[in-house]
């Protein structure tokens, strides 16, 4: 892309119950976008957009207005709540005709927005994804950044192709964009089905900011599921680990027999109890572990075989 041109950039930004923080994050990514256009970086057709994930408050009635206010705010109302990864998609293929690139970002302000024209500039030097990634993690919890580097960590082992330190902030060029459309899958997770198409990538890096307003949406539970639903949408490992768990079982059940044979020689042992009640629990639990990761693959598949819809967009306003 020759660096000169104005390409049509579309900043896409799911929401939940955000009418806290809807009326900052709207005036900023406005006055950004006014900015690049003044300063003939982008096209003057460019806009940012929020889907509203199905919100209970007055997220919607906000953006209503701010559409009205702004220039470059648009708006798109999902029929329900259908989580954060798929009202993603929802804005991403939407808009994916009508810009050169996307950029996805959280209304939150968490993510540095500064950093945006940097992605930009990149995107017009010829790249076609370009990944926002953090620093460091010096202004997280101790247990949150833990917790982060143990799910990394897992993802590498697993063989999933994750960018470190990556949440959703990135931009997609439109042929990324239409490959993305070709992803039918349910189960959604944009953070490995991205760096799995290919194409051209770099990245830029920034420091994570303090929560503008109102409260996280994704308490402890919501992201072991979503680090779950991450190893077990592109991963078999799993199940691999079922068969080498099996292997272990075996060995270790010939341990326990040539010990119980070892303590009945020597004496040491209560008639039956060694023999009965350690290999009980031992292989009831190991069961039950493997039934589990089995049962969750099988979910997986009955939810993918019936091909439901993965939303309904409910409005939209410009």
């Amino acid at each position: 892309m020759d660096i000169n041109h104005k390409p049509i950039i579309g900043i896409v930004s799911p929401c939940y119950n955000e009418e806290l923080v809807l009326n900052e994050t709207s005036m900023q990514l406005n006055e950004i976008i006014k900015d690049l256009v003044a300063r003939n970086i982008i096209s003057e057709k460019s806009f940012a957009v929020f889907v509203d994930d199905g919100s209970k408050d007055k997220t919607w009635q906000i953006l209503e207005e701010k559409t009205g206010q702004l220039t470059h705010i648009k708006g798109l109302k999902l029929a329900g709540n259908v989580g954060h990864q798929k009202a993603l998609l929802a804005g991403l293929l939407t808009f994916k005709d009508e810009a050169d690139a996307l950029i996805s970002i959280d209304a939150d302000l968490q993510d540095d927005v500064r950093v945006i024209e940097e992605m930009i500039i990149k995107f017009k030097s010829g790249t076609d994804v370009i990944y926002g990634v953090r620093k460091e993690r010096k202004t997280d919890t101790f247990f949150k950044r833990n917790t982060a580097l143990l799910f990394y960590k897992l993802m590498k082992m697993m063989k999933v192709n994750v960018i470190h330190n990556h949440a959703d902030y990135r931009l997609c060029s439109q042929r990324v964009l239409q490959s993305l459309s070709e992803f039918n899958e349910v189960n959604l997770f944009l953070r490995g089905i991205i760096p799995s198409i290919g194409f051209s990538k770099d990245v830029v890096y920034y420091d994570r900011l303090e929560r503008f307003a109102g409260e996280s949406k994704y308490p402890f539970r919501k992201m072991a599921a979503f680090a779950w639903n991450g190893i077990t949408s592109f991963s078999n490992y799993p199940l691999k680990l079922v068969t080498i768990i099996g292997f272990a079982v075996f060995f270790a059940c010939l341990l326990m027999t040539g010990y119980a044979f070892f303590a009945i020689y020597i004496g040491d042992t209560v008639p039956g109890w060694l023999s009965t009640v350690i290999p009980m629990y031992f292989l009831g639990g190991v069961q039950l572990f493997c039934f589990g990761i089995i049962g969750e693959y099988v979910g997986k598949i009955y939810s993918e075989v019936k091909q439901r819809p993965r939303y309904f967009i409910d409005k939209r306003v410009d």
